[in-house]
């Protein structure tokens, strides 16, 4: 604890307001990622699904999962956009000096960000305009547009973890960049994959979740069966590919970066035959306490034989290394997110199970009580694995290059606390705006479902809840699908 006073206060003033203030920022804006990245491609795979069956009912939750999709994109917009902004004015000095070097990566997420918002005002004016397979079909580059933003960020974060692809001249800055080597580092491939299955696997479960919920209310019908089962079952599929992915960066961790791999693991001295701390907590001299202890485990992990050598904090001096407070926050949050994940595996084996013997979804109200709870423990997963990246790197904000406290602001502590609050209170407004818009649209298709009246309630065209609206369309309780003119059925299934 000493020693983690004396590295604060020899740190600048707005050091920690500018971590806050990034922190925060960057929590809330991830909650949206998962939707951002994967919710396109879970919506085109029921899209497609109506379209070669004649489904009407995948057909309505396509289109009312494209409403939410498109509500969840504004509301990204603005926290992207300030998340951009900050890099620029929280973190001048690695901007500055090394922006040359990684920024092809914010450029490429920038031109996704764009792509992705014209793709999606195509495919919200499709609807009922289009013809259903033309309509399909210009949708399908959305996913790729997402997956293409993801590249960008992650380059950028890879960069950062495991900076190549430049030389230093005499003064000590970057020049003669290789584009290749700074965007496909040493990191990129197991961090890109092991994010992309995370996304495509925490939407499943959360969009997946809402549905369970209705299913514990008595909503046994068809359409929330079908919006169930399909996200789940992408969830569950990548539930142990995910496992296995996790694996793989923890391992390339562990030789690239073996001083962030000691924080995740409370690893304090270099050796073999390092047991595994489920949990505990890292003292500043180096005991660990509380936690479960596993003989040999750790070892057994990062090498797979029980002599193989881990590094240990002190092998570099305290200035470059997590304090102790820092690697226990990334330890809890390395091993909060195996826990969930472990769990997940279960419910996925649950699942399987079912559909295998019974050749039908588990009927039990426990089966569909952990699978609302699935959806909210994947987004602390994913909170969970950006505190593991960030906070096991440092004092580094480029690895062993430049340090968080070299890239920092100038501007005054008090000013960047007051931005803080400022912050805090806008996103409340924002997220709370957001969650009641798509509560009132799930009000407004639970009306229309219920065939309450539509039309008498003042809900216009109730079953397509977004986008212009033609006077002269048929009602929508009454149509049919339609494989010329894309229109489907708006009733209750």
């Amino acid at each position: 604890m000493f020693s983690t006073a004396v590295l604060l206060a020899s740190t600048p003033d707005q050091l920690l307001p500018a971590r806050e203030l990034m922190a925060f920022t960057l929590a809330s804006h991830i909650l949206l990622v998962p939707f951002g990245v994967a919710l396109p491609f879970i919506t085109l795979l029921m899209h497609h699904r109506g379209l070669r069956r004649n489904d009407a009912v995948a057909l309505k939750l396509a289109r009312r999962w494209s409403a939410v999709m498109a509500v969840q994109f504004a509301i990204g917009i603005i926290t992207g956009t300030v998340l951009s902004f900050e890099f620029g004015l929280l973190w001048p000095g690695m901007m500055g000096r090394w922006g040359d070097v990684f920024g092809l990566g914010f450029g490429v997420e920038a031109w996704a960000f764009f792509l992705e918002a014209v793709l999606i005002a195509i495919y919200l004016y499709g609807w009922r305009r289009l013809k259903p397979w033309t309509h399909f079909w210009l949708a399908v580059p959305l996913p790729l547009a997402a997956l293409m933003g993801a590249f960008g960020i992650i380059a950028a974060n890879s960069w950062m973890n495991t900076p190549q692809g430049f030389r230093l001249d005499a003064q000590g800055n970057p020049v003669d960049v290789d584009v290749r080597q700074a965007i496909f580092t040493p990191m990129f491939g197991p961090e890109y994959w092991h994010f992309v299955v995370a996304m495509l696997l925490t939407a499943g479960y959360v969009v997946a979740g809402v549905y369970a919920v209705g299913w514990l209310r008595g909503r046994r019908d068809r359409y929330h069966r079908l919006g169930f089962t399909v996200p789940f079952t992408v969830a569950a599929i990548l539930t142990p590919v995910q496992f296995m992915l996790g694996d793989s960066a923890a391992r390339a961790v562990f030789h690239k970066q073996p001083i962030k791999f000691a924080a995740t693991e409370i690893v304090w001295k270099t050796d073999t035959h390092v047991p595994e701390y489920m949990f505990g907590r890292l003292n500043s001299d180096g005991t660990i306490s509380g936690g479960l202890r596993i003989p040999q485990l750790d070892s057994i992990l990062a090498g797979f034989k029980p002599s193989t050598q881990v590094t240990g904090l002190t092998s570099v001096p305290a200035a470059d290394r997590p304090t102790a407070v820092q690697a226990t926050i990334a330890h809890w949050a390395f091993d909060i997110m195996v826990t969930i994940g472990s769990l997940l595996i279960l419910l996925a084996l649950w699942y399987a199970w079912s559909r295998w013997r019974h050749r039908d979804n588990p009927r039990g109200r426990w089966f569909y009580r952990c699978a609302a709870i699935a959806g909210v423990a994947c987004l602390v997963t994913v909170e969970c694995g950006w505190i593991t990246t960030e906070v096991g790197r440092q004092p580094w904000i480029v690895y062993q290059h430049m340090r968080v406290s070299d890239a920092v602001t100038d501007t005054a502590a008090g000013s960047l606390w007051a931005m803080l609050g400022i912050v805090i209170v806008v996103y409340v407004a924002v997220f709370g705006a957001f969650l009641a818009v798509v509560l009132k649209m799930r009000t407004r298709w639970r009306i229309a479902d219920e065939g309450s009246g539509a039309a008498s309630a003042g809900l216009p065209e109730a079953d397509t809840p977004y986008g212009p609206r033609s006077e002269t369309e048929p009602a929508a309780a009454g149509v049919a699908p339609d494989g010329g003119s894309g229109h489907t059925s708006g009733g209750a299934s």
